[in-house]
Protein backbone atom coordinates (compact mmCIF):
# COMPACT_ATOMS: atom_id res chain seq x y z
CA UNK A 1 0.00 0.00 0.00
CA UNK A 2 1.01 3.70 -0.96
CA UNK A 3 1.35 6.02 1.96
CA UNK A 4 1.14 9.74 1.27
CA UNK A 5 2.49 11.98 4.07
CA UNK A 6 0.41 14.87 3.38
CA UNK A 7 -1.04 18.90 4.28
CA UNK A 8 -4.42 19.13 3.76
CA UNK A 9 -3.41 22.89 2.39
CA UNK A 10 -0.33 21.96 0.52
CA UNK A 11 -0.69 22.35 -3.15
CA UNK A 12 1.97 19.92 -4.04
CA UNK A 13 0.38 17.49 -1.75
CA UNK A 14 -3.03 18.22 -2.95
CA UNK A 15 -1.39 17.84 -6.73
CA UNK A 16 -0.26 14.28 -5.74
CA UNK A 17 -3.69 13.72 -4.60
CA UNK A 18 -5.22 14.04 -7.60
CA UNK A 19 -2.63 11.99 -9.55
CA UNK A 20 -3.13 8.97 -7.33
CA UNK A 21 -6.61 9.31 -7.57
CA UNK A 22 -6.54 10.13 -11.73
CA UNK A 23 -4.81 6.46 -11.24
CA UNK A 24 -7.35 5.05 -8.84
CA UNK A 25 -4.05 4.00 -6.67
CA UNK A 26 -5.29 3.62 -3.27
CA UNK A 27 -3.09 4.67 -0.32
CA UNK A 28 -2.96 5.62 2.95
CA UNK A 29 -2.95 9.38 4.04
CA UNK A 30 -0.75 10.21 6.69
CA UNK A 31 -1.25 14.15 8.08
CA UNK A 32 1.91 16.23 8.37
CA UNK A 33 0.29 19.32 9.77
CA UNK A 34 2.86 22.07 8.71
CA UNK A 35 1.58 24.55 11.70
CA UNK A 36 0.66 22.20 14.59
CA UNK A 37 3.30 21.86 17.32
CA UNK A 38 5.27 24.54 15.38
CA UNK A 39 5.42 22.29 12.28
CA UNK A 40 5.08 18.43 12.69
CA UNK A 41 7.52 18.70 9.63
CA UNK A 42 10.17 19.80 11.92
CA UNK A 43 10.09 16.17 13.76
CA UNK A 44 12.92 14.15 14.06
CA UNK A 45 10.57 11.62 13.19
CA UNK A 46 9.21 13.28 9.62
CA UNK A 47 13.24 14.25 9.26
CA UNK A 48 13.87 10.37 8.87
CA UNK A 49 11.08 10.24 5.89
CA UNK A 50 12.14 13.62 4.11
CA UNK A 51 15.34 15.15 5.11
CA UNK A 52 13.77 18.57 3.32
CA UNK A 53 11.29 18.56 5.73
CA UNK A 54 8.38 19.01 2.91
CA UNK A 55 5.25 17.20 2.45
CA UNK A 56 4.12 15.86 0.40
CA UNK A 57 6.25 12.24 0.44
CA UNK A 58 5.43 9.45 -1.33
CA UNK A 59 6.42 5.92 0.29
CA UNK A 60 5.97 2.82 -1.74
CA UNK A 61 7.52 -0.45 -0.63
CA UNK A 62 9.56 1.33 1.94
CA UNK A 63 11.41 3.61 -0.13
CA UNK A 64 10.49 7.59 0.45
CA UNK A 65 9.96 9.98 -2.31
CA UNK A 66 10.08 13.35 -2.26
CA UNK A 67 8.99 16.66 -4.69
CA UNK A 68 5.74 16.44 -5.94
CA UNK A 69 6.58 16.42 -9.79
CA UNK A 70 9.28 13.35 -9.22
CA UNK A 71 6.40 11.21 -7.43
CA UNK A 72 3.77 11.82 -10.22
CA UNK A 73 6.57 10.76 -12.86
CA UNK A 74 7.31 8.08 -10.72
CA UNK A 75 3.63 6.75 -10.97
CA UNK A 76 3.45 7.55 -14.50
CA UNK A 77 6.41 5.29 -14.54
CA UNK A 78 5.41 2.67 -12.68
CA UNK A 79 1.36 2.59 -13.02
CA UNK A 80 1.42 3.89 -16.69
CA UNK A 81 -2.26 4.18 -17.46
CA UNK A 82 -3.91 5.67 -17.29
CA UNK A 83 -1.04 8.07 -18.71
CA UNK A 84 -0.83 11.93 -16.77
CA UNK A 85 2.24 12.42 -19.72
CA UNK A 86 1.27 12.21 -23.57
CA UNK A 87 3.62 9.76 -25.75
CA UNK A 88 5.21 12.32 -27.67
CA UNK A 89 7.93 14.16 -27.27
CA UNK A 90 6.60 17.75 -28.02
CA UNK A 91 3.18 17.17 -26.06
CA UNK A 92 5.41 15.66 -22.76
CA UNK A 93 7.91 19.08 -23.48
CA UNK A 94 4.64 21.07 -23.64
CA UNK A 95 2.84 19.75 -20.40
CA UNK A 96 6.25 19.45 -18.89
CA UNK A 97 6.78 23.43 -18.83
CA UNK A 98 3.25 23.96 -17.81
CA UNK A 99 3.43 22.26 -14.56
CA UNK A 100 6.70 23.34 -13.94
CA UNK A 101 5.08 27.02 -14.85
CA UNK A 102 3.32 26.34 -11.59
CA UNK A 103 5.64 24.16 -9.41
CA UNK A 104 8.66 25.87 -10.39
CA UNK A 105 7.91 29.30 -11.14
CA UNK A 106 5.00 30.45 -8.79
CA UNK A 107 4.30 28.16 -5.96
CA UNK A 108 8.35 28.62 -4.73
CA UNK A 109 7.28 32.52 -4.20
CA UNK A 110 4.51 31.72 -2.03
CA UNK A 111 5.11 28.59 -0.08
CA UNK A 112 3.98 28.33 3.45
CA UNK A 113 7.75 29.08 4.32
CA UNK A 114 7.80 31.90 2.85
CA UNK A 115 5.36 33.31 3.88
CA UNK A 116 6.88 32.59 7.53
CA UNK A 117 10.13 34.53 6.35
CA UNK A 118 7.88 37.40 5.16
CA UNK A 119 6.31 37.72 8.50
CA UNK A 120 8.56 35.95 11.07
CA UNK A 121 12.09 37.51 9.69
CA UNK A 122 11.30 39.98 7.64
CA UNK A 123 8.05 41.91 9.15
CA UNK A 124 5.88 42.41 6.58
CA UNK A 125 2.90 43.22 7.24
CA UNK A 126 -0.22 41.76 5.65
CA UNK A 127 -1.25 44.01 2.96
CA UNK A 128 2.42 43.90 1.84
CA UNK A 129 2.67 40.08 2.45
CA UNK A 130 -0.87 39.80 0.45
CA UNK A 131 0.53 42.03 -2.44
CA UNK A 132 3.46 39.97 -2.76
CA UNK A 133 1.38 37.00 -3.49
CA UNK A 134 -0.71 38.12 -5.70
CA UNK A 135 1.56 39.52 -7.93
CA UNK A 136 3.84 36.15 -8.50
CA UNK A 137 0.67 34.75 -9.10
CA UNK A 138 -0.71 37.03 -11.59
CA UNK A 139 2.89 36.85 -13.10
CA UNK A 140 2.58 33.20 -13.72
CA UNK A 141 -0.98 33.06 -14.39
CA UNK A 142 -0.75 35.80 -16.97
CA UNK A 143 2.24 33.57 -18.82
CA UNK A 144 -0.13 30.10 -18.53
CA UNK A 145 -3.40 31.95 -19.91
CA UNK A 146 -1.76 32.79 -22.84
CA UNK A 147 0.15 29.93 -23.59
CA UNK A 148 -3.10 27.83 -22.78
CA UNK A 149 -5.40 30.39 -25.03
CA UNK A 150 -3.11 30.82 -27.83
CA UNK A 151 -1.90 26.58 -28.73
CA UNK A 152 -4.36 24.50 -30.30
CA UNK A 153 -3.07 21.50 -28.40
CA UNK A 154 -4.97 23.02 -25.27
CA UNK A 155 -8.36 20.82 -25.18
CA UNK A 156 -11.15 20.14 -22.39
CA UNK A 157 -7.81 20.22 -19.96
CA UNK A 158 -4.54 21.58 -20.11
CA UNK A 159 -3.03 19.36 -22.73
CA UNK A 160 -6.23 17.66 -25.16
CA UNK A 161 -9.12 16.08 -23.66
CA UNK A 162 -7.15 14.22 -21.02
CA UNK A 163 -6.47 15.52 -17.85
CA UNK A 164 -2.89 14.89 -16.94
CA UNK A 165 -0.06 16.49 -15.06
CA UNK A 166 -0.61 20.04 -15.94
CA UNK A 167 -3.93 20.19 -14.36
CA UNK A 168 -2.93 17.90 -11.12
CA UNK A 169 -0.56 21.39 -10.77
CA UNK A 170 -2.67 24.07 -12.40
CA UNK A 171 -6.37 23.51 -9.63
CA UNK A 172 -4.17 23.63 -6.34
CA UNK A 173 -2.43 26.82 -7.28
CA UNK A 174 -6.11 28.21 -8.24
CA UNK A 175 -7.53 27.29 -5.18
CA UNK A 176 -4.35 28.89 -3.38
CA UNK A 177 -4.48 32.02 -5.07
CA UNK A 178 -8.82 32.25 -3.99
CA UNK A 179 -7.59 32.22 -0.32
CA UNK A 180 -5.68 35.26 -0.65
CA UNK A 181 -8.38 36.38 -2.74
CA UNK A 182 -6.34 36.85 -5.85
CA UNK A 183 -8.41 38.15 -8.91
CA UNK A 184 -9.08 35.77 -11.64
CA UNK A 185 -11.22 37.61 -14.21
CA UNK A 186 -8.42 37.92 -16.80
CA UNK A 187 -7.78 34.26 -17.43
CA UNK A 188 -11.18 32.53 -19.04
CA UNK A 189 -8.71 29.60 -20.30
CA UNK A 190 -7.79 28.99 -16.83
CA UNK A 191 -10.77 29.25 -15.10
CA UNK A 192 -12.71 27.38 -18.00
CA UNK A 193 -9.97 24.25 -17.28
CA UNK A 194 -10.69 24.54 -13.47
CA UNK A 195 -14.73 23.66 -13.89
CA UNK A 196 -14.24 20.90 -16.23
CA UNK A 197 -11.28 19.25 -13.99
CA UNK A 198 -13.62 20.29 -10.79
CA UNK A 199 -16.80 18.16 -12.48
CA UNK A 200 -14.48 15.03 -12.11
CA UNK A 201 -14.50 12.82 -8.92
CA UNK A 202 -10.89 12.36 -8.77
CA UNK A 203 -10.47 16.24 -8.70
CA UNK A 204 -13.03 16.83 -6.65
CA UNK A 205 -11.96 13.91 -3.94
CA UNK A 206 -8.75 16.01 -3.69
CA UNK A 207 -9.59 19.07 -2.87
CA UNK A 208 -8.27 20.41 0.69
CA UNK A 209 -11.16 20.41 2.82
CA UNK A 210 -12.52 17.04 2.07
CA UNK A 211 -9.16 15.68 3.64
CA UNK A 212 -8.86 13.80 7.06
CA UNK A 213 -6.56 16.37 8.66
CA UNK A 214 -8.47 19.66 7.65
CA UNK A 215 -9.54 21.73 10.10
Amino acid sequence: MLALHSYFRSSASYRVRIALNLKGLPYTYVPVHLLKDGGQQHTSDYQRVNPAKLVPTLVDDGHAIGQSLAIMEYLDEVHPEPALLPRDPLGRARVRALAQSVACEIHPLNNLRVLQYLDNDLKVDEAAKTTWYRHWITLGFTAIETLLANDGATGTFCHGNTPGLADCCLIPQITNSRRFDTPLNAFPTILRIEQACLALDAFARATPQLQPDAV
